[in-house]
């Protein structure tokens, strides 16, 4: 389908406009020699010790310099592998504005080309006290860098107390020019309390005193630095001049002569081509999740390439030149698309020229959804960045000839590398994954060393904070042997009284197919050696204990698996949900009978401890409906889902990000009968203002049985300590004689914590029971043969089929059922028999009837199992012209 921009440029001629599906294209014959990706590894060298990394600089011995936004100057000693503080400026990083994060700070850091000679070292920061942006010239020298050599070169101002947009990388070129990156300094979310706002397009809104809304006065503003790669040469004695070749003329009284490149939005981290010169940098996107008539195009992230000075669009340009609307913010009324060809700047906050060079289009492009141009690059959030275009170096070449020349992109939140193929002129080609196989927490800078191996900053998963998982690292690609690789360990029994035996097993496997040998830790300094991937091991002294096993080849490369706790001296309890009732079902107005029976081995179980609850939530359909017990481990698919999608990067269990925490949500959708439905939604549909200005990006790829695993995750965080009363822990519910359509599930939860003991942390169980409605809509019958579907007044009945068909319910219990009764909006001409047979097509045949009897009876089934059971249908016609529709399946309980 051909989305709005496809056809409101119909008419416009671009001749830089690229075909749809450019990774599709057909690659070089060497593709048939793409490097094994598992060959490349990664080397920790620094973790869990930095708070909030921003940029790094290589240094000529592999020390690396990392800046921090708090205005930290870190220094990575190679040769003894210790990281230590070098400096600390004084920078403002935190507004006194409640709910606004200022992302200002040390923003970037690069080396002088003649670094070993003169040990220069360039910062762009922002001063406390000045609402400036302030690059400056520092000395390494013996270690540290001090405010006594500071030069400063450059400064412009920034408006503070807003967010956001810093850009703030800095990168030399191979002539020794130094570019330097700056955001639009506006703001992207919505003025408060007024009818018309930006909504996530281009901040146009000029009206008085809302200048930080208005990305004409900095991005698209030729006379202004913001939003804007500068491109100066530095002097020896810490001035600056104009190269030539800049975007405007060095006299010209409304253009600054520093600007390479205008119209960025947040031009965060940039590189430049140290053969060709080309400039790179990746484009942090608006957040609008879909193209408006009325406004302009979705937003997108970009992939920059400039071989030349030039206007790359913002804010009147986005993508691949996808132009905005003029907007009155007055009255809500749609001007004229920008033209790229002629564009112009004629808002009052303009001090520059008001005719702006024409724009240029993105070399890459991406949304939030899948991207039809360059679909490898996946879907979710979007924090492009650009690395170095990768060379080999005479005498030091680890990496594969194969990736000489390519341009290595990257992504802060989605976590990929793609190497990009382009050709002689430097026009794309193609992308492909690059050091796939390697997991990365929120890359912020990539650099290539004099060793020629990469060298990656992990920010870490989780903004405005000190990361556990922040990092340094390198990345080395192995010739020969290769390290095995963990897949996963597993402990059969977490905990147990004395004495624990523990058994346990680890999924490993060798690249190379070496034999393998097993070390296992399993706390207190105890470890074991095994030729087998698997373990048993007695503990005899109470406590909790880390198992984790290193696996070793037979030229000793090792991979450690994570670390699982475990508690000796103490068993898990055991919660069970019984109820003499039918455990598949609840039927209106009938009560459900059940009693919640705990066992705790080697413990008086207090049933004071006991916590119950029951809710109405929406269901599944009946092929993927939960029934009958389900135990808490089955919200873990949901976590381990959440960890490896990128909710993880905006949000944290217990902990504020740029997004609220998980037991907060959880906390606020607790009486909310529908939640994991309603938050399954917004995870596939995104989400604004609900918990702030920053949105939560669409992930509208993702299977809506995932969503709501995840969704029912972080509806589990809050069950242990919501305020309101428990039920009794035997009893019995009624459920109201009608239910709206959306409460198909009552979920009965029960949980138990026992006391722990000394050393040993409680243990927790839960229990989930999850009753299906007895009536079921046609709609959430899946799992059926023959029948067709459609929509009769709105609701969707099943059409029975031309000769044969049968529909199944999966794995139901069948205790306590008279029979099974449809709901008929349409008798048709056409008669049916209709059988209900026990788990095959060929079952034990349990009822019998016809399609217009109103319900079938059944024999009683009283072995308390779950069955399949099978409603066949039949025709004696040879073709069935007007058929029956059913609209429900009503599951009729004893009397």
């Amino acid at each position: 389908m051909k989305t709005y921009f496809a056809l409101l440029l119909s008419g416009i001629a671009f001749a830089t406009l690229l075909p749809l599906g450019k990774d599709t294209e057909i690659k070089k014959a060497t593709q048939i020699d793409t490097p094994d990706q598992n060959r490349f590894v990664k080397v920790t060298l620094v973790q869990g010790q930095f708070t909030e990394p921003t940029e790094i600089a290589v240094l000529p011995n592999l020390d690396v310099l990392v800046s921090q936004r708090r205005g930290e100057l870190m220094l990575y000693k190679n040769a003894t592998r210790t990281l230590i503080q070098a400096g600390k400026l004084d920078v403002y990083f935190k507004t006194s504005v409640p709910d606004v994060n200022a992302e200002e700070g040390l923003l970037g850091i690069a080396v002088d080309p003649k670094f070993a000679a003169n040990q220069y070292v360039y910062a762009l920061y922002s001063p406390a006290g000045k609402s400036v942006n302030r690059l400056s010239r520092f000395k390494l020298v013996n270690d540290r860098i001090t405010t006594a050599t500071e030069k400063v070169i450059l400064e412009f101002y920034s408006q503070r107390e807003i967010c956001c947009h810093t850009g703030g990388s800095l990168a030399f070129g191979p002539d020794g020019l130094l570019y330097i990156s700056t955001g639009d300094n506006s703001t992207p979310f919505d003025v408060p309390k007024q009818q018309y706002v930006n909504k996530g397009y281009a901040p146009l809104d000029n009206r008085e005193g809302l200048h930080q809304y208005d990305a004409r006065r900095s991005a698209g503003n030729t006379n202004d630095l913001r939003g804007k790669i500068l491109r100066i040469r530095v002097n020896d004695d810490g001035s600056y001049g104009i190269p030539d070749g800049n975007l405007f003329a060095k006299n010209d009284p409304k253009a600054k002569p520093e600007i390479y490149v205008m119209g960025n939005r947040n031009p965060y981290r940039i590189s430049v081509d140290q053969k060709t010169g080309f400039l790179y940098w990746g484009e942090v996107g608006p957040d609008a999740g879909n193209d408006d008539p009325a406004r302009g195009p979705r937003g997108y992230d970009e992939v920059n390439q400039a071989k030349k000075a030039g206007n790359f669009g913002w804010p009147l340009f986005v993508g691949n030149n996808y132009p905005y609307r003029a907007y009155d913010y007055t009255n809500g009324s749609s001007g004229d698309l920008f033209d790229p060809n002629a564009p112009k700047n004629d808002s009052p906050n303009n001090t520059g020229l008001s005719q702006l060079p024409p724009a240029q289009p993105a070399f890459i492009w991406y949304p939030y959804g899948e991207s039809p141009d360059f679909p490898q690059v996946g879907t979710g959030g979007r924090t492009a960045m650009a690395g170095p275009v990768y060379y080999t170096k005479p005498g030091a070449s680890p990496y594969p000839a194969y990736y000489n020349g390519k341009l290595l992109i990257y992504e802060w939140v989605r976590g990929w590398v793609k190497a990009v193929t382009m050709s002689p002129q430097g026009d794309y080609l193609s992308m492909e994954p690059f050091m796939a196989n390697i997991p990365l927490a929120a890359p912020i800078d990539m650099e290539q060393g004099r060793d020629g191996k990469l060298y990656i900053l992990e920010y870490g998963k989780g903004w405005f904070a000190k990361n556990p998982d922040a990092a340094l690292v390198r990345i080395d690609y192995l010739e020969g042997n290769r390290p095995p690789v963990v897949s996963k360990l597993n402990i059969k029994k977490t905990s147990g009284l004395l004495p624990y035996k523990l058994e346990a097993s680890v999924e490993a496997t060798d690249p190379d197919g070496d034999a393998l040998t097993y070390v296992w830790s399993l706390g207190n300094g105890i470890k074991k050696t095994t030729t087998v991937p698997n373990i048993q091991h007695t503990f005899s002294k109470a406590g909790q204990y880390s198992i984790s096993v290193q696996v070793v080849d037979k030229d000793r490369a090792s991979a450690k698996s994570p670390s699982i706790l475990v508690s000796a001296g103490n068993a898990q309890p055991v919660v069970d949900i019984a109820t003499s009732d039918n455990k598949s079902f609840f039927f209106p107005g009938v009560p459900v009978n059940y009693n919640v029976k705990v066992t705790d081995p080697g413990a008086t179980v207090n049933r004071t401890r006991i916590f119950v609850s029951s809710a109405y939530n929406e269901g599944t359909d009946m092929a993927g409906a939960k029934l009958g017990h389900q135990e808490v481990a089955q919200t873990l698919v949901g976590k381990a889902l959440m960890q490896k999608s990128d909710c993880s990067t905006c949000h944290k269990v217990n902990e504020k990000s740029i997004g609220p925490a998980f037991a907060l949500v959880s906390a606020k959708y607790q009486a909310k009968p529908d939640a994991a439905k309603y938050l399954s939604g917004k995870i596939i549909k995104g989400s604004t203002g609900v918990w702030g200005e920053v949105p939560m990006p669409a992930h509208s790829p993702m299977k809506t049985g995932e969503a709501t695993q995840i969704a029912e995750w972080i509806m589990s965080l809050k069950a242990k300590s919501t305020t309101a009363p428990s039920l009794p822990a035997a009893g019995k519910i009624t459920p109201p004689a009608s239910l709206n359509g959306k409460q198909t599930v009552l979920s009965i939860k029960a949980s138990y914590s026992d006391l722990g003991g000394t050393n040993l942390k409680p243990l927790t169980s839960t229990a989930v029971l999850n009753l299906r409605n007895s009536v079921i809509d046609a709609k959430d019958l899946r799992d059926l043969s023959g029948f067709g579907r459609k929509d009769a007044n709105g609701t969707e009945s099943l059409i029975f089929p031309e000769k044969n068909g049968w529909i199944r319910l999966k794995q139901v219990d069948l205790s306590h059922v008279a029979a099974l009764a449809t709901t008929l909006v349409a008798q048709g001409d056409t008669p049916y028999t209709i059988e209900i047979r026990l788990d095959s097509e060929n079952g034990t045949v349990i009822g019998s009837g016809k399609h217009n009897d109103g319900q079938i009876s059944l024999n009683e089934v009283t072995d308390g199992k779950m069955h399949d059971v099978y409603m066949i249908v039949k025709t004696d016609q040879s073709a069935a012209k007007d058929r029956p529709a059913m609209r429900t399946l009503t599951i009729v309980p004893k009397k």
